[in-house]
This record gives structure tokens, C-alpha cells and sequence, in this order.
């Protein structure tokens, strides 16, 4: 039981660190030469909607994967829709390793990368679906939270990894235009690793993972099988709706990490160079890695729900207090950035350390997949239109202000889902 307990729970470590490490390729790797893809001289408003699409499709389709997959995890085993969803994005991503560009096909090349990508975030959003159930299932109760904590340190790993992996490309095959190596062949090669990652995820839960012991004494021997309506009603629908409810604010926070702080807080409000950006990610990042860990640790010591109660205003005074800092006081050196970053990035992404492990104890086995799927993915949608909402609230304040009230509304909006629930850290399987 301890080998199988051991498989199942590094597969979904690796299965979060793949998933995470193709969703971020197009954002490292691709965005340098999406111009490969596209016809020349469009405006610049043209050329941001098209990078756009490629990354929002990947996320449009990690909801649809959550659903089919959660379904096909709680129906015929988390084992094996964690092998089919893998071997999917393993295969996709080496097609689009192998896409030709714009001048040999015109703008069926950019159709294809996009397309692509939605069918990569399909399968990506079925591998977290059947993985961290599978471990979830598998821990001890006491060695929960940090089970949790570990396999979504996963993502921060994958951003690191990443960003070395793309620097070599650049020092290796150098961007200059339409016709450097880079442009041809360099970006290609952290695709095909990504495929290759994911070919020896899929043989390694073929040959080394075995199927939840609980699923199959519960589920695996019934012969009638459970509708996914029973989700959406009863006492699992209320334990969904209260989980949308925490993951929405819980999301909009993050959102503002991840994508806001990087794309628009560092580079424009602050002005900090590509080589000072990347530093300071990679550092920040880095430090992610122990801070899930610890955060699903205390989560296991305090409880989940209790946690979630103390985090969420935390986010919204102090997480709040160090955004508006960053964003509206001049002359902060870069030292000081980098700590005040790493500081809001440990504190504001907390609560995910805790998440992976809270879905998994709100949902009977019945519908635990699609539950934790659904729960997670869906969302995210919500969330993701943090821009827009921004551009609303700068109607009647100053923009630096906006993220700032949206990581308040998050905070307090991600204690309020999960004081609507029970604590769970006592749950039994």
C-alpha cells in the first residue's frame, strides 16, 4: 500500500508540473514568434487579440476537459482518465511542435496553433481531474494537507523549469527576425520536451500507478453508475455552488498574481527590464514552491475551512496594502520590489497550497472527480475577465487603484464561499 500511496501521489505532482509546463509555453516560449504564424503588418490591436487567443483558449478548454474527464474518472477509474488525458496533450503538443508557419500555409497555421490549443487545454484540464483525486484518495487523513500542498507545487516548479529551459533556447538558437534559428527551430524544442514529459507521465501510470483502492471498493464493483445530475443536485449541488463560490474569489486573486502583476504591474507601471522581470519571477516563484507546501501543512494543523477564514482577509488588508504599494509609490528600488513581490505572492497564493486537498474532502467518491474538476475549472471563467473589470472601476477611480479593490473583493469573497461550508480536515474517505 505505501509503493502504491508513493506512485499515486508523485504522478500527480508530475501531472500538475506538465500541465503547467505546456499551459506556459505558449507564454514563454511561442510569444516571441506568434508573428511566424500571422500575416505581416497587422496593428498592434490585431496582433494582441491573436496572442490573446492562444492562451485563452487553452483555458476555455480546461472546464470542458474538468467535465468529460471528471465523468470518465468517476466512471471507469482515475487511473485511467489520468492515462488518456495525458497521452492527449502529449500527442497535441507534439503536433504543435510540428506546425509549419504562415508562409507555407497561410493563415491555416494560426487556425491550427489555436485550435490546438483548445484541445491541449481539453486534456490538460483532464489531467488534474483523475491525478489528484487518485493521490487525494490514496493519503493518509493526517498527510492530506500537505499531499495537497505538494502536488500543486507542481505549477511554481513548472514556471522555473520553463523559463531556464526558453533562456537556453535564446542563448542556443538567437532571435533576430523572421529568418533566425529561434524563429525556425528554437521554440519547436521545448514543445517536443513537453510531448516527451508527458509520453513518460502516461507510461508511468500504465506501469507504475495503480487504480484508488476506495474508488474500487465503492464504485469500480457497482453495476449501475451514478448520473452526473447527481452533482448538480441534492447535497453534492450545494457543496459545488459553495465551492464556485470560494474558487471564484480565490481565482480573481490569483489572477491578479499570475497574469496582471507580471504583464502589466512589473513591466509597464514599473518599468522594469525583461532581465529584471525574470529575475524577480523566477525568485518569486521559487519561493511558491515551499510556501504551498507550508500552507497545506497549517491548513492540516488549523483546519481547511478555519485557514480559508484567516487567509481571505489577510489577502484583502495586507496582500491589498503591499499591491498598492507596488502600484502607486515611485522610487522602490529593485530589491525592495523583489521582496515586496515575494511577500504578496506567499501571502495572496496561499490558499492554494490547501485548495487541491479541501475540493477533494467536499465531494462524496460518487462524483469526487467531476465535482473537484468542475469546482476547479469552471471558476475560472469569471475571474478571468479581471481587465475588463478593471477598465470599469477606472471609470470612477484612478486605474493603479483598480487591483488593488479587486484583490480586496477576491479575499473577501473566498472567506465568505468557504465559511458556507463545513471544515473537512476530519473527513473520512
Amino acid at each position: 500500500m505505501d509503493e502504491k500511496r508513493r506512485s499515486a501521489i508523485k504522478g500527480a505532482f508530475f501531472s500538475e508540473f506538465i500541465d503547467m509546463f505546456d499551459i506556459y509555453l505558449p507564454v514563454v516560449v511561442l510569444s516571441p514568434v506568434l508573428f511566424f504564424f500571422q500575416p505581416a503588418h497587422l496593428s498592434a490591436g490585431v496582433e494582441a487579440i491573436l496572442a490573446s487567443l492562444v492562451f485563452i483558449t487553452t483555458l476555455l478548454g480546461r472546464p470542458v476537459g474538468a467535465l468529460l474527464f471528471g465523468m470518465v474518472a468517476d466512471r471507469i477509474g482515475r487511473r485511467m482518465a489520468s492515462i488518456y488525458s495525458v497521452s492527449g496533450f502529449g500527442v497535441i503538443t507534439l503536433l504543435i511542435a510540428l506546425l509549419p508557419g504562415y508562409n507555407t500555409i497561410g493563415i491555416g497555421s494560426y487556425l491550427l496553433l489555436v485550435a490546438l490549443r483548445f484541445l491541449d487545454g481539453i486534456c490538460l484540464g483532464g489531467g488534474y481531474t483523475g491525478a489528484m483525486p487518485l493521490a487525494i484518495e490514496y493519503s493518509r487523513k493526517h498527510q492530506r494537507g500537505f499531499v495537497g500542498g505538494f502536488i500543486i507545487a507542481g505549477f511554481p516548479a513548472a514556471y522555473v523549469t520553463i523559463n531556464l529551459v526558453a533562456m537556453l533556447m535564446f542563448v542556443l538558437f538567437p532571435l533576430h527576425g523572421a529568418d533566425s534559428p529561434y524563429t525556425h527551430w528554437g521554440w519547436r524544442i521545448p514543445f517536443i520536451i513537453g510531448a516527451v514529459l508527458a509520453g513518460c507521465l502516461a507510461l508511468y501510470y500504465i506501469f507504475k500507478v495503480s487504480e484508488s483502492e476506495i474508488w474500487k471498493s465503492e464504485i469500480g464493483e457497482r453495476p449501475e453508475k451514478v448520473p452526473f445530475t447527481d452533482l448538480l443536485r441534492g447535497k453534492s449541488g450545494r457543496n459545488l455552488l459553495q465551492v464556485l463560490i470560494m474558487m471564484s474569489g480565490f481565482w480573481l486573486t490569483q489572477n491578479i498574481i499570475t497574469i496582471f502583476l507580471p504583464t502589466t504591474l512589473l513591466s509597464r507601471f514599473l518599468h522594469l527590464s525583461h532581465f529584471q522581470l525574470t529575475s524577480t519571477l523566477l525568485i518569486s516563484y521559487a519561493v511558491l514552491f515551499f510556501s504551498y507546501i507550508g500552507a497545506g501543512l497549517i491548513g492540516q494543523r488549523i483546519g481547511r475551512r478555519r485557514f480559508f477564514a484567516i487567509i481571505g482577509p489577510v489577502i484583502a488588508t495586507i496582500g491589498a496594502a503591499i499591491l498598492y504599494v507596488l502600484a502607486n509609490v515611485d522610487g522602490l528600488t529593485l530589491p525592495v520590489i523583489m521582496l515586496l513581490v515575494c511577500v504578496l505572492s506567499v501571502i495572496v497564493t496561499s490558499p492554494w497550497g490547501v485548495i487541491v486537498t479541501y475540493i477533494n474532502e467536499r465531494f462524496v467518491t460518487d462524483v469526487r472527480a467531476t465535482g473537484f474538476g468542475v469546482g476547479f475549472s469552471l471558476s475560472v471563467i469569471i475571474p478571468s475577465f479581471y481587465a475588463f473589470y478593471m477598465n470599469w472601476l477606472s471609470a470612477i477611480m484612478p486605474f493603479h487603484v483598480t487591483p488593488v479593490v479587486l484583490l480586496c473583493l477576491g479575499g473577501l469573497i473566498g472567506m465568505v464561499g468557504a465559511l458556507m461550508g463545513p471544515e473537512t480536515k476530519d473527513v473520512d474517505f
